[in-house]
């Protein structure tokens, strides 16, 4: 469909579409958050950052993503004590969604540098704010700003319908028996976080 978007690891191992894309179905937001920029770093994908430390993220219905192909290659890790799920590819490392830490809590955010660039500025839209501009990089005060606040705004009568609908449990990261993640999460030790946070990579 024309309001499709295709989306890929690095290698390509993983791959699949994000169906009905478009701004009333989804929000493009740019992340400046310190968790999103120590995942990139962690994962080795620092490339994928703007030049103020921003991630483009497209945040949309959970069961509006189709895995083609890498169910097995899926991964994920919590980067602090909270909920947040980041998933990424095993094979290459490279970043693709965050979650909550189960499916009872339905939505899905897609690290838009994963998707084909010939076709998501136009299906996305234009980013509709930026987050924690006070982490980003060098001088940000010129950036759009936009609250947790309004995201969840707009999140809430999606997460609503995910759930009375029943489609949390058709998410393809997360069993829809038990809406558990269909990969094993792991979390970061004190340790690799204190390695982010002196500037080092972790292996």
């Amino acid at each position: 469909m024309a309001s499709d978007l295709a989306f890929a690891c690095r290698c390509g191992a993983v791959s699949g579409t994000l169906r009905d894309v478009g701004p009333g179905q989804g929000d493009h937001v740019i992340c400046h958050c310190t968790d999103c920029q120590d995942l990139t770093r962690h994962l080795g994908h620092a490339d994928m950052l703007d030049a103020h430390g921003g991630s483009a993220l497209y945040q949309s219905r959970c069961a509006k993503m189709r895995l083609d192909t890498g169910r097995d290659r899926l991964a994920c890790l919590h980067m602090t004590d909270k909920p947040t799920l980041r998933w990424y590819a095993s094979c290459c490392g490279m970043p693709l969604f965050n979650t909550y830490a189960n499916g009872r809590i339905p939505y899905i955010t897609t690290q838009l540098a994963a998707c084909d660039p010939a076709k998501r500025d136009a299906l996305t839209g234009p980013p509709l704010g930026h987050l924690f501009t006070q982490d980003g990089s060098g001088d940000t005060s010129a950036l759009p700003k936009m609250s947790m606040g309004r995201l969840m705004r707009r999140f809430f009568p999606r997460m609503v319908k995910d759930m009375i609908s029943g489609d949390r449990r058709r998410c393809a990261l997360f069993d829809p028996a038990t809406l558990e993640p269909v990969a094993p999460p792991r979390r970061l030790t004190a340790e690799e976080r204190q390695a982010l946070r002196s500037g080092g990579a972790i292996p």
